[in-house]
């Protein structure tokens, strides 16, 4: 009897985690997946400033960021250059679809769909969808960073 007891506490706690918004199901992050929402948001809200040091400060030293699918950059120069060049595009992120994240010791993977809406320099309008999936570390100082940063996720669905 206890230890069925035991199992409906465990089931509804499991079932608490989740809730259900807008139509929509919502899951509850704990403090760490928080965390790595945080800078993602960060992120996102720098490279819409177009603040490159915002920016590059949300990843790790040797970080790789993959521009083009199949193509990833680590070199610092490059990485600014290339950050610099989408900055002209003026973007806005939204992600309608929220965001995954799991969470494994230091490690932390984020997925997450995404909308892109800018302006090409001759003013015609430019919209991209795509898929996030990227790995973050966590830092001694207990900050998240990005380790591999991949917007083109989806791109073997897209085969």
């Amino acid at each position: 009897m206890v230890q069925n007891c035991g199992m409906l506490v465990l089931l509804i706690c499991s079932l608490l985690s989740t809730s259900v918004a807008a139509g929509k199901e919502e899951v509850r992050m704990n403090g760490e997946e928080s965390k790595v929402i945080e800078l993602i948001s960060k992120m996102t809200s720098e490279f819409q400033k177009g603040s490159i040091d915002g920016v590059l400060n949300s990843y790790e030293s040797g970080a790789s960021v993959m521009f083009e699918p199949g193509k990833q950059v680590s070199d610092p120069t490059v990485l600014k250059e290339m950050f610099k060049g989408a900055f002209t595009l003026n973007p806005k992120f939204s992600y309608p679809n929220g965001h995954e994240v799991y969470v494994s010791n230091d490690l932390a993977l984020h997925i997450a769909p995404w909308v892109m809406a800018a302006e090409a320099p001759d003013g015609t309008a430019i919209e991209q969808i795509g898929l996030s999936v990227s790995v973050l570390r966590k830092q001694d100082n207990g900050h998240w960073l990005l380790v591999l940063d991949n917007p083109h996720g989806q791109i073997l669905m897209d085969k």
